[in-house]
């Protein structure tokens, strides 16, 4: 018998069924990818899975299914067993390395124990013996689905739980910073690029890190590189590969840190410091989804999240003609804004207190916390180098402290003596007072400061054209220049 004629022996009864086929609950609606190398049983449970609301793709090999897998977002595969050559064990094997989120379903003719210990040792979720009862394949298909789901949930709420923020090793309770984790766990999921804009320090790569942890691709790998640490050819070897004898000293082949990421997260952090012969090549790969490793012929399908970071305004980059405009809005696609310390409030002093945590355990010194002074001068001092100047001062504090809490002798001397420096108008001398001018010009200056020289973002604030902030910050420029 024939696999087409397998299926069709179930198929008048189960078509029967999904007429009058109430269920237990609600239908589930997903996306499936159907691989079997026989067309004609594709079709056949591309249309019955159809026929229950379901969107359907299929194709007939293992290169083609992880093609598709890497460019598309499936709920569930299903997979035959027997494939022309190959063995849909191996796609099993495949989906659990790079996405180990989607359920794989496994049809097999061979309806024995140690056929479906085979199948769930390489991954699957659960298979189905031939004859096909198509109304039992689309009850699996749809509680498979609905596993995924469940999952994807307790993994939110498991992760909301274990702290206020609901993301590990976010810590905070101003507005900024809930709204960014607010935005962290709305956008985790998604399998769209991600660009981290901030200061430096600001913990950029901790953001992309949340977001790799709280998204359905936790259990792959997390691949960060710093584009302003390497030349754009070495740069290009490591994001994309490289085969045996591209170039000197290329003794084997590597696959790229694109391909490393595939399942998980690839974070390109500075991304505004790559030079634009690079940006072209990493355009056309997100475009593509496919990398051509240095030296090669054949290009080949990653399946990584991009996350991007920078602390570059690369608005004015692109104006500039320093940065790509198309690979800009690739990588704008969602925008997170990692906000400077000295605009979280209070969360300086939460932050300070689990670095003192943290070093304490680490290193068995016995400091509870900071003296009245200490503190409120760390809530004072503006933190030019955010948080990772803050751990650092903590842990300076710490090797000098020489009792139970830090006091405010403890902190550098740039902490201790720092004068706030506040917008004034003027008192009541009227020789103190400010021309109109000049306080435009500090309240321009400001708001710069405090969108972390974001221009762009300054505008907004200011309902300014971009061009008339630019010509006034060239004009205060001049000014300088001459004084």
């Amino acid at each position: 018998m024939s696999k087409t004629e397998a299926l069709q022996a179930g198929t008048e009864l189960a078509e029967r069924q999904f007429r009058g086929h109430d269920g237990d609950g609600e239908a589930h609606v997903s996306k499936i990818l159907i691989v079997d190398d026989d067309a004609d049983v594709c079709a056949l449970l591309r249309d019955s899975l159809l026929k229950q609301g379901h969107t359907a793709d299929a194709c007939g090999a293992l290169k083609d299914a992880s093609e598709r897998i890497a460019s598309d977002d499936y709920d569930v595969v299903v997979t035959d067993l027997q494939l022309a050559g190959e063995s849909g064990l191996e796609l099993c094997e495949w989906m659990k390395q790079n996405r180990a989120d989607v359920p794989v379903i496994v049809i097999t003719g061979f309806g024995n124990m140690d056929t479906a210990v085979s199948a769930i040792r390489a991954g699957a979720y659960d298979f189905i013996t031939k004859p096909v009862d198509l109304n039992l394949l689309e009850f699996t298909v749809r509680r498979a689905a609905q596993h995924r789901d469940l999952h994807a949930e307790v993994r939110r709420l498991r992760l909301a739980s274990s702290h206020h923020l609901g993301i590990e090793g976010m810590i905070g309770e101003s507005s900024p910073i809930k709204k960014l984790a607010g935005l962290i766990l709305r956008v985790a999921n998604s399998d769209a690029t991600v660009l981290i804009s901030g200061e430096s320090g600001t913990g950029k790569e901790l953001i992309a890190h949340a977001l790799h942890k709280t998204s359905e691709r936790a259990a792959g790998p997390f691949v960060a590189v710093n584009c302003a640490a390497l030349p754009s050819e070495l740069l290009e070897s490591e994001l994309f590969g490289h085969e045996r004898g591209a170039f000197t000293d290329a003794r084997r082949a590597r696959e790229g840190l694109l391909r490393e990421a595939s399942g998980g997260t690839l974070f390109l952090d500075e991304i505004g410091e790559m030079s634009l012969d690079m940006q072209v090549k990493l355009l056309r790969a997100l475009q593509e989804r496919k990398v051509r490793p240095v030296g090669g012929s054949q290009e080949v399908a990653f399946t990584a999240r991009l996350v991007a970071a920078t602390n570059k305004d690369l608005e004015s980059e692109v104006e500039e003609g320093r940065f790509r405009a198309d690979l800009y809005y690739r990588i704008n696609v969602v925008r997170l804004h990692a906000p400077p310390l000295r605009a979280r409030g209070n969360d300086v002093l939460l932050l300070a207190q689990h670095f003192v945590a943290s070093i304490a355990k680490r290193s068995a010194h016995p400091i509870k916390g900071f003296s009245s002074e200490a503190a409120k001068r760390l809530l004072d001092y503006d933190w030019p180098g955010n948080v990772r100047e803050l751990e650092n001062t903590v842990e300076r504090a710490m090797a000098l402290a020489q009792f139970d809490e830090i006091g405010l002798e403890d902190l550098p001397e740039k902490v201790q003596s720092y004068q706030s420096t506040q917008l004034v108008i003027g008192g009541g001398n009227p020789e103190d007072l400010l021309t109109l001018e000049e306080l435009e010009k500090r309240y321009i200056l400001k708001v710069l400061a405090t969108v972390s020289g974001n221009k762009t973002q300054a505008a907004k604030v200011l309902e300014l054209d971009r061009r008339t902030l630019y010509r006034k910050l060239d004009r205060y420029e001049r000014l300088n220049s001459l004084d």
